[in-house]
């Protein structure tokens, strides 16, 4: 008889932690992301060998860092339920502004020009969309042609070289092993997620995605962090276009292009809802590893790159959906 109540005291426990397991998985989403992670690192592992050497790890850090910046930013402008699909025209008019100022004034006031390039055409977005109460849709899809004709004009249409090697060090020098550039991606992640969880602007944020006029009625600054959010958008599409240079030491005006929709996915996969309210930055991040890890896994398997579209583009459908079902089918999710 006891050992009958004992076994049944047992499983009432294995039901109790799996119970507990599940409502985890269903209201912590950094703890589905990193589970996620582990899974998709785990299949590639074993399918290929190469997938976990230290060679390979290191092309993936260096390869999550440009698509990271910019999904960053993209995680401010969702969660306040916009978009903004000028990032990757972004990118390449703020890159265009390095090259065309570093030739007579240094690298150092380059980087200022490109920086100063991407927050002044966010800005732009953040007031038109505010102000002026024009869809973020309408005004960073003609952004996104703007910034791309500019970025052809004023470089003449043609690619900027003689990057000096002081800019390419930026993503060639480590620190402990680790790049130089993913550590600068792990420190403005970790900036980001410190605002959205602890200054008042994050919450702002989160305030405005959720119910933009109960926002409103409490007081708070809409139109300020409304802009704030494509202003840093802009910001972290100049961040790119500084860690792209320094990659591939060359500036194409057709730079960054297809960097809007990687973003959106990261951001997407990540947990976030296009309605805006719900979201979080490391959720981000991790939905970056993820498509690099998945890019990556393809290219060692020699998948042609006309499939690798296909695979990325079903895997985002797929975490949609699964992030909807573990959230429990959350209106705006």
């Amino acid at each position: 008889m006891s050992e009958t109540a004992g076994a049944s005291g047992r499983a009432a426990v294995r039901r109790g932690l799996g119970s507990r397991l599940l409502h985890l998985l269903a209201t912590q989403l950094e703890l589905r992301m990193l589970l996620v992670i582990i899974v998709v690192m785990a299949v590639l592992s074993l399918i290929s060998p190469y997938f976990l050497t230290p060679k390979n790890l290191l092309n993936v850090m260096d390869q999550s860092v440009i698509a990271g910046m910019v999904a960053l930013g993209q995680t401010l402008v969702i969660l306040i339920g916009g978009i903004d699909l000028s990032v990757g025209s972004l990118i390449g008019v703020s890159a265009v502004a390095l090259g065309l100022v570093f030739p007579k004034f240094g690298v150092p006031l380059g980087i200022v020009a490109c920086l100063a390039t991407g927050t002044a055409l966010g800005l732009v977005n953040g007031v038109i969309i505010s102000a002026g109460k024009v869809a973020p849709f309408v005004v960073t899809l003609g952004m996104m042609s703007v910034g791309r004709s500019m970025a052809y004009v004023l470089s003449g249409a043609s690619s900027i070289g003689n990057i000096p090697d002081s800019l390419g060090s930026l993503t060639e020098d480590s620190l402990f092993g680790i790049p130089i550039d993913f550590m600068c991606l792990i420190v403005a992640y970790a900036i980001a997620w410190y605002f959205l969880t602890f200054a008042k602007g994050g919450r702002t944020l989160y305030a405005i995605g959720s119910n933009v006029e109960a926002a409103r009625i409490a007081g708070l600054s809409i139109n300020l962090w409304s802009i704030a959010a494509y202003v840093i958008a802009g910001l972290m599409s100049a961040v790119a276009a500084v860690f792209l240079t320094s990659k591939v030491l060359s500036i194409d005006p057709i730079g960054g292009a297809g960097a809007e929709l990687n973003s959106i996915a990261a951001v997407v996969i990540g947990g976030a809802s296009l309605f805006g309210g719900r979201g979080s930055i490391i959720g981000t991040l991790g939905g970056v590893f993820i498509m690099v890890f998945i890019s990556n896994g393809l290219n060692l398997l020699n998948v042609s790159p006309y499939w690798q579209g296909t695979a990325i583009g079903s895997i985002i459908i797929a975490a949609v959906l699964i992030e909807r079902l573990l959230s429990g089918g959350r209106s705006g999710a």
